[in-house]
């Protein structure tokens, strides 16, 4: 019986990029700030060469970052990854804190397309000259522009 070593599948930071969707220069810079650990490299030509696991890790950061997460709450995210159940509650928190984000983001562009109707609207009253619509949906548009001003708050309800 022969003693071979598997060989180990290397990718290219250009791979990586690739099949994260992470762009090169920011798995750069996770790497310089410490989100990714220091990634290995080829001996002969120095440039960064990613395991298997690398890439696994980089795909799970950029569904992370997609979500539009913070970088310490990545960071905070994937630390409590190792401790499993111990860490079940923090990682929940983490988690419906950014999902009340996406929903607050989601209310605001809910709320901007609202104002792009009620201007589209305005715009055919002006065209067909009706001056009763014109001034109705002049007050709509005005009405979510003031809205639109406001903090974004999601009501209790939601």
């Amino acid at each position: 019986m022969t003693n071979r070593r598997a060989k180990v599948q290397s990718f290219s930071i250009r791979e990586v990029a690739r099949l994260s969707g992470l762009p090169a220069s920011t798995l750069r810079y996770y790497e310089t700030i410490g989100l990714i650990h220091p990634i290995r490299r080829d001996s002969s030509s120095k440039h960064r060469a990613y395991g298997e696991q690398d890439v696994d890790f980089a795909v799970a950061i950029a569904c992370l970052n997609a979500t539009g997460m913070s970088i310490e709450d990545m960071r905070a995210y994937l630390k409590n990854r190792s401790q499993g159940a111990q860490a079940a509650n923090e990682q929940v928190a983490l988690l419906e804190t950014q999902k009340r984000r996406l929903a607050e983001e989601t209310h605001s562009l809910k709320l901007r397309q609202r104002y792009v109707d009620a201007k589209i609207a305005y715009w055919k009253a002006v065209q067909s000259g009706d001056p009763k619509q014109i001034e109705a949906t002049r007050l709509q548009a005005n009405a979510i522009a003031q809205a639109l001003k406001l903090p974004n708050v999601l009501s209790k309800a939601e």
